[in-house]
């Protein structure tokens, strides 16, 4: 492999919900997929502390690329994952099922198993962040039964969600011991930040180090330069979580208190036709641009290089 950055190029796949992530994955339809490596120009450290990051549910945007010329000027190399085009792919703000997060999680485990082989980056030192989608990646890529499916020999040294949907509840309770750090606005009504609040407090007590950091008034994409817009055809999420039971499989409970399960395309359809929950705000606001593109920095200066 060169020791220059540039396009990468491998193998992903594409599982459509965790069960096949996890027990089916040899039988998930393979995926031609790459990414975009940046080296910093004055490096913190040799070899390099690295970044994998994954867009969001419109793909790649102007502020996600503002956050990572600034991890590149801390001296931190990025890997920017293309996995909306590699599918041929636009968004997926109308159609969830498009592209999922199993789907994610395999390209972003996959980048990591590729960047620990590169000469420039030091594998003890690769993060994971993203935003919305990407940011629920970033989050569930620290649950193990995943990175034991994926990438046995190697784990993410950090995580950092941004406003991820942090809806699922894991039966079993194997979590990294990296750090994890959720970066959530108070007014976020498309993937509320409860959510995340109340996973981070039934993690704690099992060791997990996860902090989330929630900014008043804030809305979803807070860290854009974007005025506050509605999003009519936006499929938010609803009041319930989703539990993933220790067989892999997805469920939400019905009213009768029967697990309804959500792992294949036409449950998850007949699942978001039952909600209907459609609509959510997006926009960022000055203040808080400011201050998230503190904390991420901050926080992955601290966790990949140490300063």
């Amino acid at each position: 492999m060169s020791d220059a950055g540039g396009i990468l190029t491998y193998r992903s796949a594409n599982p459509f919900e965790l069960v096949h992530l996890l027990h089916h994955l040899a039988a998930a339809p393979e995926q031609p997929m790459f990414g975009m490596l940046v080296l910093p120009e004055k490096p913190a450290r040799e070899p390099l502390p690295a970044v994998v990051c994954l867009h969001g549910s419109m793909g790649w945007r102007g502020h996600h690329h503002e956050h990572m010329v600034r991890w590149l000027e801390r001296g931190m190399a990025v890997f920017r994952l293309h996995s909306f085009e590699a599918r041929r792919v636009a968004s997926v703000v109308e159609d969830q099922m498009a592209v999922t997060m199993s789907m994610l999680l395999v390209d972003a485990y996959r980048a990591l198993e590729l960047l620990a082989a590169h000469p420039r980056i030091d594998r003890e030192r690769i993060g994971i962040t993203g935003w919305s989608l990407g940011g629920s990646v970033a989050l569930y890529a620290a649950w193990e039964p995943v990175r034991e499916a994926l990438a046995p020999a190697q784990r993410f040294a950090a995580h950092l969600p941004f406003y991820p949907a942090a809806h699922l509840r894991m039966e079993e309770a194997r979590w990294s011991h990296a750090p994890i750090r959720v970066l959530h606005g108070d007014a976020d009504d498309y993937t509320p930040a409860h959510f995340a609040s109340e996973l981070a407090d039934e993690l704690r007590p099992l060791g997990v180090h996860i902090e989330v950091t929630r900014y008043a008034n804030a809305h979803h994409s807070f860290d854009s330069i974007e005025p506050l817009a509605w999003l009519p055809n936006a499929l938010r999420l609803g009041k319930r979580t989703t539990i993933v039971g220790r067989d892999g499989r997805s469920f939400t409970t019905a009213r009768d208190g029967a697990p309804r399960y959500v792992d294949e395309p036409s449950q998850r359809a007949a699942s978001f036709a039952a909600a209907a929950n459609r609509g959510a705000h997006v926009g960022g606001s000055w203040e808080t641009r400011r201050a998230a593109f503190s904390d991420a920095a901050g926080f992955l200066a601290q966790s990949l290089i140490g300063a």
